[in-house]
C-alpha cells in the first residue's frame, strides 16, 4: 500500500466510525460494482440506504474535500447506488441519499471530520 493509499484507507476508516457513532449502521466499504465504480461506504440511517463517499486530503496541499464532488461525481455517485438497490433486492422504504465525508488530516495535530448530508 502506497502513502496515497493509506492516507484514504485512514480516511475511511475515520468516516466510518464518525457515521456509526451517529446512529448508522454500516452495511459494506469499498463495494465494487465491476466497472462502473466503487462505493467508499453504505450504510443505513434508520429506513435510509446511504451511499456514502469519502473524500481525504493531507496536509493543506489540495483543494478542501467537500469541493470534491462535481456533477460527474454526483451522476456516478447515483448510478452506483442503484446499483447496489438491484444487487441487494430492491429500494429501502425510506429511499436513499448520498452523503459525503471530508477528512482533512494536518501535518499536526487531530484530522477533522465532516459530514454533509444530501450532497447528490
Amino acid at each position: 500500500m502506497n502513502a496515497r493509499e493509506a492516507i484514504g484507507r485512514y480516511g475511511e476508516d475515520l468516516a466510518a466510525r464518525r457515521l456509526a457513532e451517529g446512529g448508522m449502521t454500516i452495511l459494506a466499504r469499498n463495494w465494487r460494482a465491476g466497472r462502473s465504480g466503487e462505493i467508499d461506504i453504505v450504510a443505513r440511517d434508520g429506513e435510509v440506504l446511504v451511499v456514502c463517499e469519502v473524500k481525504t486530503r493531507a496536509g493543506g496541499r489540495y483543494e478542501h474535500p467537500m469541493a470534491a464532488v462535481t456533477p460527474e461525481k454526483a451522476a456516478r455517485l447515483r448510478d452506483l447506488a442503484e446499483h447496489w438497490i438491484h444487487a441487494h433486492g430492491g429500494a429501502p422504504p425510506g429511499g436513499v441519499r448520498i452523503d459525503l465525508v471530508g477528512v482533512l488530516v494536518p501535518g499536526r495535530g487531530a484530522p477533522q471530520v465532516e459530514h454533509a448530508r444530501g450532497v447528490a
